[in-house]
C-alpha cells in the first residue's frame, strides 16, 4: 500500500481551534482538515440540527412536482411510485409511497425486474402504468436520462415527476419536473444527496404545505439514511444531517422492516458501517436475487409479525446471494489467472451463465484484488450487461464515455457504473477500455493507497482521545474514519496469527512510556515476519473497541504495517 499522509494544516488555526473547544492538538487538527476551523463550525458539526437542512424549494422545478401531486391528490388520480431495485432506489420508493398514502389512498409501487427490465425507468413499467391507469409517475432514483421513455409516457398521457441525483446528459427530460440538484441549472445548495435523498426533499416541500414540520418527518430518517451510507454518498453537510437523525431513529425506534432484521441478527447499537454491511446488503440481496418488491413491501410494513415473515424471506435471498457470488468470484478469479498472458490496466471478464444479481459485488471484490478499474459482465437476454467498478481517484464513468459507440446504454457514478452493450461488440468494446484507462490512468492509483491523518504517539490513545473521535461520527466519504500513523512499535512478545485460516494478524504493541495496546489486523497474516523477535514497525490504524467477556478496552485496527 502507499501511505500518503496528509498536509499538515495550517498551525495557527490548529492552536485557535484547539483553544476555543479546548481540545488536544491532534483532535484540532482533525477537524481542520475536515474543514472545521471555528467554534461555531464545531458547533454545527459535533451538533448536527435538523434545522440545518435547506429549503427544498431552492432545488428547482420543486415548486411544479408539489403542484402536480397535489393536483393528482384533488382529481383522486392514481399514484406510481417507481423506483430502482437497489437499496437507494427501494428506500425511496419505501419513503415516497408510504408518506403520500397518509394524504391519498390511490397510491401504488413499481420497481422494475432486475432480469428483464434493467436498470432505469423502463417501456414495461411505463405500459403497466397505462393498462392499469396511472396518469402520474413518480421516479426515484432513476429517470435523468429516460429522454424517450418520458417522451412515450407524456404521449400516453401519463405525467412524470423524477427525483434523481445522477450526472444527467446534455438533455433533461421532458417530464413536468425533474428533481435533480446536478442539473447545470439547478442551484440547490448541496450538490450531494442520494435517490431517496432527492425524494425525502420531495416530501419535505409536500409536508411544508400541510403546515408540518421536518420534526415531523423523523420516522423516515431511518430509510434516508440506510440509502446514504449504502449509496456511498458523501457524508457532509445535509447528508452528515440526515445520517446523523437517521441512526438515532434505527437504534431508538426502528420501522417495522427494519426491526425485524435486527432482532434477528441480534445486533444492539449501530453505526453508519453496521448499516451498511447488515441491512444494506439484506435490502439488496431481494432484488438480486428475487425482486426488488419484497425489500419495498419490507421497509413499507407496519406490522411487526407480518415484518418478521418478510425479514424471513429476505435472510433466505441473503443467504443465496453469498453462495453465489462466493462461486462466480472464483471463477472470474480463475479466468483473469488464466489470461494473466500481459500487463493489463484494466480487469474485465464475461461468462454467459454468471448471475446478474451479483456482478456488481463481484466487480468490487474484483477490483479490490487487483486495484484495476473493473469490469464483468453477463449475458443479459440478447444482450451483454457489465458492473464497473473503478479504483480511487479513477473516473470510471468518464472512461466509458469515451467508448461510448461500443456501447447501448450506461450511467452511473465515478466509481461505480452499469453498461449493455451487444456481443458482437464486446471484444472491440474490451479494447478500447483498455486503451482509454492506460493512456488516462495516473499509474499510481494501481496502487492501493492509505491516507493518514495524522501521526501520533500511542501514549496519546486514549480513552477521552477516542471519545472524541467517537464524536466525529457518522463517517463516510468526505469524513472518513480517522487514520494515524505510529511509528518505533514492538510487539510485546504476544503476537501471531489467528483465525480459522490463520489469515490475520494478532499482536500487543508498545512504544516508550506508553501502555501497550492490542493490535488486530485483518488479512495481515503474511506480514508476521515483520513484527516478530521485537522487530521495531511502524503501523498505520485506525482505533475502535473490543468487547470480550463484558470487558471493553480499546483496540487498534491495522491498515497496514512496515518495518
Amino acid at each position: 500500500m502507499r501511505w500518503t499522509l496528509k498536509p499538515k494544516p495550517e498551525l495557527s488555526k490548529v492552536k485557535h481551534l484547539q483553544e476555543s473547544l479546548q481540545v488536544s492538538e491532534p483532535i484540532a487538527a482533525l477537524l481542520v482538515q475536515r474543514g472545521i476551523e471555528t467554534y461555531e463550525d464545531a458547533k454545527d458539526f459535533f451538533r448536527p440540527s435538523l434545522s440545518h437542512l435547506h429549503n427544498p424549494y431552492l432545488m428547482k422545478d420543486m415548486d411544479k412536482a408539489v403542484a402536480r401531486i397535489e393536483l393528482a391528490i384533488a382529481n383522486n388520480e392514481n399514484i406510481l411510485v417507481y423506483g430502482d431495485y437497489d437499496v437507494d432506489g427501494t428506500t425511496a420508493v419505501a419513503l415516497m409511497s408510504t408518506y403520500l398514502k397518509t394524504k391519498h389512498e390511490l397510491v401504488y409501487t413499481y420497481v422494475p425486474n432486475r432480469y428483464d427490465e434493467g436498470y432505469g425507468v423502463s417501456y414495461k413499467g411505463i405500459n403497466f402504468a397505462l393498462e392499469n391507469d396511472f396518469t402520474l409517475i413518480i421516479a426515484l432514483d432513476c429517470g435523468i436520462k429516460a429522454i424517450e421513455k418520458v417522451a412515450y409516457a407524456k404521449e400516453q398521457g401519463i405525467d412524470f415527476i423524477i427525483c434523481d441525483h445522477h450526472r444527467p446528459g446534455s438533455e433533461i427530460p421532458d417530464a413536468v419536473a425533474v428533481l435533480d440538484p446536478k442539473r447545470s441549472d439547478c442551484e440547490y445548495p448541496y450538490k450531494e444527496l442520494c435517490g431517496c435523498g432527492v425524494g425525502f426533499k420531495l416530501i419535505q416541500a409536500l409536508a411544508e404545505k400541510d403546515g408540518l414540520t421536518t420534526e415531523d418527518l423523523l420516522p423516515y430518517l431511518d430509510l434516508v439514511a440506510t440509502a446514504i451510507g449504502a449509496d456511498i454518498v458523501p457524508i457532509t453537510e445535509e447528508n452528515r444531517v440526515l445520517a446523523y437523525y437517521g441512526l438515532q431513529v434505527i437504534n431508538a425506534n426502528p420501522r417495522p422492516g427494519f426491526k425485524a432484521i435486527l432482532d434477528q441478527l441480534k445486533k444492539s447499537e449501530l453505526t453508519i458501517t453496521d448499516v451498511v454491511f447488515t441491512i444494506a446488503p439484506r435490502i439488496n440481496a431481494a432484488g438480486r436475487m428475487k425482486h426488488g418488491n419484497y425489500a419495498v413491501g419490507l421497509l413499507a410494513e407496519d406490522d411487526y409479525d407480518m415484518a418478521i415473515e418478510r425479514a424471513k424471506d429476505i435472510e433466505a435471498y441473503n443467504h443465496d446471494r453469498k453462495e453465489t457470488d462466493k462461486q462466480v468470484t472464483a471463477e472470474a478469479l480463475q479466468q483473469i489467472e488464466e489470461q494473466k498472458e500481459q500487463e493489463r490496466f484494466t480487469t474485465v471478464v464475461y461468462h454467459e451463465t454468471w448471475h446478474k444479481g451479483v456482478i456488481g459485488i463481484v466487480a468490487s471484490r474484483l477490483t479490490e484484488t487487483y486495484y484495476r478499474p473493473t469490469l464483468v459482465f453477463t449475458k443479459s437476454g440478447d444482450k451483454l450487461a457489465a458492473s464497473a467498478r473503478s479504483v480511487k481517484g479513477f473516473d470510471v464513468y468518464n472512461a466509458l464515455e469515451a467508448c461510448k459507440e461500443h456501447l447501448e446504454q450506461f450511467g452511473g457514478h465515478k466509481y461505480a457504473a452499469g453498461l449493455t452493450l451487444k456481443p458482437e461488440n464486446y471484444e472491440a468494446f474490451k479494447q478500447a477500455f483498455e486503451d482509454v484507462v492506460a493512456k488516462t490512468i495516473d499509474k499510481n492509483l494501481l496502487t492501493p493507497e492509505v491516507l493518514v491523518d495524522s501521526t501520533i504517539a500511542l501514549s496519546e490513545v486514549t480513552p477521552k482521545f477516542y471519545r472524541i473521535l467517537k464524536q466525529l461520527a457518522p463517517f463516510g466519504p468526505s469524513n472518513m474514519t480517522p487514520v494515524f500513523m505510529t511509528e518505533n512499535l514492538v510487539d510485546t512478545g504476544f503476537g501471531k496469527c489467528v483465525g480459522e485460516d490463520k489469515t490475520h494478524l494478532r499482536l500487543t504493541a508498545s512504544q516508550t512510556d506508553a501502555n501497550p495496546i492490542v493490535c488486530i489486523g485483518f488479512s495481515m497474516g503474511d506480514k508476521y515476519e515483520l513484527i516478530k523477535d521485537n522487530k521495531p514497525f511502524k503501523a498505520v490504524y485506525s482505533i475502535d473497541e473490543n468487547e470480550w467477556q463484558g470487558n471493553v478496552s480499546l483496540q487498534l485496527r491495522l491498515r497496514d504495517i512496515k518495518a
